[in-house]
């Protein structure tokens, strides 16, 4: 399968790497406006996860330095869309209508509309479309995934899910939230996406949250509240500039016990309501890669992406909408309406 990788910041190169490790993929075009990463020289590529690349070999790789050329190219079967979150639904919706695949990174889009926009096109071009969650396809997510769906530990009491890092300092676009939809919506969209995957849609919500755009401040605290009391908590953000590490966590209590996870190298654990201490085994395989993987097989079959199907992505979009809707009227509780 020849792809074109489109956008080579924090995430296009991330992808980059995983692809080159997959059988059957071959990397055939990159775009950038940039020429420095057009050679290869992505040094100057920052994340919240670190440095993933330094100097890439670009030979034998075809370079555009206009998106419409590289949708135009007849030899590129699908395009993994690596731009900014408002860019989106324009280049997919032109990269569908030319006939490619489209794997696009989280979120699926910048608002509903947009995520509507590249459903229809992709329904119309019978072309695969899927939205790059990589918590789905997360070894620490799936061990949470295979417990929640156990009878034996028992339903939903609660839910805690919490992302937070420094405010993003290494794109300019970032910092603009009609162009990424602001710090909550852009990091905390990862775990909305997997609350609604692995408990449904709620009947009502509310938020709060510090928001200051100007100074890099911007998180919320989301209650999602479901049938029979159960309620699942989202919380995080961008927590000012500077050096603030990343982090991730779950803690998810079933009526048997509660699954815990924390980045930095502590493994899923569960801890039993009958006192017992167990750690949940983890796949070993890289989320980046596993998500690339999946969507290249989807390609290969022209089957619907069931695991991670843009439905769900735009529903992550929607709630993501419907929770700043509510963390600006400061806690009151809203009726669920995706």
């Amino acid at each position: 399968m020849r792809v074109a990788v489109l956008g080579l910041g924090f995430m296009g190169s991330t992808h980059i790497e995983a692809l080159r490790q997959i059988a059957g993929a071959e990397l055939a075009a990159v775009y950038s406006s940039d020429e420095k990463k057009l050679a290869g020289d992505l040094r100057s590529v920052g994340g919240n996860l670190g440095a993933r690349n330094g100097q890439v070999d670009f030979s034998g790789v075809q370079k555009y330095r206009e998106v419409e050329a590289a949708l135009a190219d007849s030899a590129i079967e699908a395009v993994d869309i690596c731009l900014p979150t408002y860019l989106h639904d324009v280049v997919a919706v032109e990269a569908l209508r030319a006939g490619k695949h489209v794997l696009v990174e989280k979120p699926i889009a910048i608002d509903a509309y947009g995520a509507d926009r590249m459903m229809a096109a992709a329904r119309r071009s019978k072309r695969v479309l899927m939205t790059a969650h990589v918590l789905r396809f997360s070894p620490e997510y799936e061990a949470l995934r295979k417990a929640v769906r156990q009878a034996t530990y028992g339903g939903l009491r609660l839910a805690q899910f919490r992302r937070r890092c420094a405010a993003p300092q290494w794109s300019d676009w970032l910092k603009d939230t009609a162009k990424c939809g602001g710090g909550a919506f852009d990091l905390l969209i990862h775990d909305v996406d997997m609350v609604l995957h692995l408990f449904g849609k709620p009947k009502a919500v509310s938020a709060c949250g510090a928001v200051d755009q100007k100074r890099g401040l911007d998180t919320m605290e989301a209650h999602l509240f479901y049938e029979g009391g159960a309620v699942a908590v989202v919380s995080g953000g961008w927590l000012y500039p500077g050096e603030y590490p990343f982090c991730a966590e779950y803690a998810v209590t079933l009526e048997g016990g509660t699954i815990e996870y924390r980045s930095g190298g502590r493994p899923p654990m569960r801890y039993g309501a009958d006192g017992s201490i167990e750690v949940l085994e983890t796949a070993g395989w890289d989320g980046y890669r596993a998500e690339i993987e999946y969507f290249l097989e989807c390609c290969r079959t022209g089957q619907t992406p069931e695991f991670c199907p843009p439905a769900e992505s735009a529903d992550a979009v929607k709630m993501m909408t419907l929770l700043m809707e509510a963390r600006s009227r400061n806690g009151v509780k809203l009726a669920c309406r995706i």
